[in-house]
């Protein structure tokens, strides 16, 4: 039975010319090669997969050989070349930093460094994962690292630079690896499917290259995995299906559904999607990422930024042309709060069940103003072939779905401001204490068929309160608020202990005496507005902290003023006082 070599081993680079992704980097160390400009000591950092251990490796091989070429190229035929090729070079030397991180072990290193090459010109030692080494064993090898001998050269690679100490840092030439573009794997896995026979669809490898997250070792066995599930063929359906992906076809059913206003079919597709086995925020993730890429597709030089295949991002495109961009916008926006929620809320599905419903509806659906006037309180404008006034046809709250994309509905104010109804002055005389704003608000609504097809505009006055409160409901409110502060007790002895102080008809004023006890209160200042605004049914009220400075306290207590004081709070002490006939001196 023939061996099996797994393609991220059997098609990994053996020059700088095969290197995937990295032509900025592979060009700087084949011009240091061909200049004669070799560093003594380099770091080679970046994500895992993306070529960093196999660029050092053919650096090595490169410096090594004895007949390079004119490009900084390895010739491959020269006997340090097929030394290194077959695994039996003496001059370059790996180490795990991760199972050899103690000061034991760089010493020994140490001491490996002063035999000079048997073969070729430079010794080459190559520490991968170098982050692992302990602080004692980074400080032990600083100085070798600083002067080693003309023919040494050290190259570390790492995964996690930050964790390197400065000292290390500062005697190495650092090169920053990235992660590999989609196209970048995409083209060499077309390469490697070729070379093996494997029948493909470009869309299966796409995705691959997707799931694969820039890393090219991570694609390569992702392509094994799905070769294998296949017997040879790679389809999408197959890699789909291996990889726990949901379908793109998914998403393009459910931009259509919130078009369509169809927020039945919205919920059946995402219970299809759950029955399916994936979760409620891989869903919504995949919609988010579905939406910015609808969004991208909007104009012709974003474009670009779509990573899929062209059959795909065809489809893209004419999905695109339905959509209002501003639509795309909001919705972006809500489902990404449904994201941020996901993981807090106690009914996960009934989160993004009403996600989905109100992208079904439109933006309107949130911006209706509250509460509407009746129609029997509402003022219609007269039409002009009629004498008097039609009476208000009823509001309808469900968005019609006769247009292609919901559109932000915008509230025209008409020409002239109506004036208020005998029941809103009712209401007005009724609360002396509260002020009264008006707004006018333009409706709109089909009459009957059978009747006629123009439109009836509405004016409904809304009236919003702002009662006026007293300062001892001010503080009655507060403590409310206070006491639910359970999980901050220091908080709540604070707010308890002290008193809110009215300073106008809707400020109010609360004095600390800590910078901290101020900065806690600052966080939780919205919170604490919005509860008394509900409470106390006036929009306007505002809090003001202020840090106290001490001038409540500048003048010093006598012991006789401290007594007098302990006895005004406490009743008890001067029953006390009393029954044991104590004197004031």
């Amino acid at each position: 039975m023939e061996n099996y070599i797994v393609s991220a081993r059997k098609y990994r680079p053996d020059t700088f010319a095969s290197v995937v992704g990295q032509k900025a980097l592979t060009t700087t160390l084949q011009n240091a090669v061909k200049n004669k400009q070799l560093a003594h000591a380099y770091l080679f950092c970046g994500p895992r997969g993306v070529g960093k251990t196999t660029c050092a490796r053919i650096f090595a091989k490169t410096i090594n050989c004895m007949n390079p070429r004119e490009d900084g190229q390895a010739c491959n035929e020269c006997e340090s070349c097929q030394a290194f090729n077959t695994q039996r070079s003496f001059n370059i030397m790996e180490l795990d930093a991760a199972s050899n991180n103690s000061v034991e072990d760089i010493r020994l290193l140490n001491e490996q460094v002063r035999i000079p090459p048997v073969l070729g010109k430079y010794k080459v030692y190559i520490i991968d994962e170098v982050h692992m080494l302990s602080q004692a064993a980074f400080n032990a090898f600083l100085k070798t690292l600083e002067e080693p001998p003309a023919y040494a050269v050290f190259i570390l690679a790492t995964t996690e630079k930050h964790k390197i100490i400065p000292t290390i840092l500062s005697r190495c030439q650092i090169y920053d690896f990235h992660r590999i573009g989609v196209n970048d794997i995409q083209e060499h896995l077309q390469y490697v499917a070729q070379s093996e026979g494997i029948s493909f669809e470009p869309e299966a490898l796409n995705i691959i290259a997707m799931k694969a997250d820039g890393g090219m070792r991570d694609a390569l066995s992702i392509f094994d995995q799905v070769s294998s599930f296949g017997e040879g063929k790679i389809t999408y359906k197959g890699v789909i299906d291996n990889l726990n992906v949901l379908d793109y076809d998914y998403y393009f059913r459910l931009i259509n559904a919130f078009l369509q206003h169809q927020s039945s079919e919205a919920l059946l597709l995402f219970n299809e999607v759950l029955n399916l086995g994936f979760e409620g925020m891989h869903f919504v993730n995949g919609l988010a990422s579905h939406l910015r890429d609808l969004m991208v597709c909007k104009d012709a030089r974003t474009l670009s930024l779509l990573e899929v295949s062209d059959s795909i991002k065809l489809h893209y495109q004419q999905q695109a042309q339905s959509c209002d961009f501003n639509y795309l916008v909001w919705a972006l926006k809500l489902a990404n709060e449904c994201c941020l929620q996901y993981n807090v809320s106690r009914n996960k599905r009934l989160l993004v069940e009403l996600c989905l419903i109100r992208l079904c509806q439109g933006p309107e659906s949130v911006q209706a103003p509250q509460p509407l006037a009746s129609a029997a309180n509402a003022a219609p404008r007269p039409a002009a072939s009629a004498p008097a006034p039609q009476p208000a046809p009823q509001v309808q709250t469900a968005p019609s779905t006769n247009y292609s994309a919901p559109q932000p509905r915008v509230n025209q104010a008409p020409p002239a401001a109506p004036k208020p109804t005998a029941s809103a002055s009712a209401s007005a005389s009724a609360k002396p204490g509260a002020a009264h704003r008006l707004k006018t608000i333009s409706l709109s609504g089909n009459k009957d068929s059978e009747q006629s097809k123009e439109e009836t505009e509405i004016q409904a006055v809304v009236i919003e309160e702002n009662q006026a409160f007293s300062e001892d409901a001010l503080v009655k409110v507060w403590n409310e608020f206070a006491r639910g502060l359970k999980d901050n007790p220091q908080i709540m002895t604070v707010m308890t202990n002290n008193r809110p102080v009215l300073k106008t008809a809707t400020d109010f004023e609360f004095t600390v005496f800590q910078a901290y006890t101020e900065k806690s209160l600052l966080e939780l200042k919205v919170n604490i507005e919005a509860y008394l605004r509900e409470k106390l049914h006036n929009s306007h009220i505002c809090m003001h902290l202020r840090i106290s400075e001490g001038e409540e306290n500048k003048k010093a207590l006598t012991p006789q003023d401290q007594l007098r004081t302990m006895l005004e709070k406490n009743p008890a002490l001067v029953d006390l006082y009393q029954k044991l006939d104590l004197t004031m001196e």
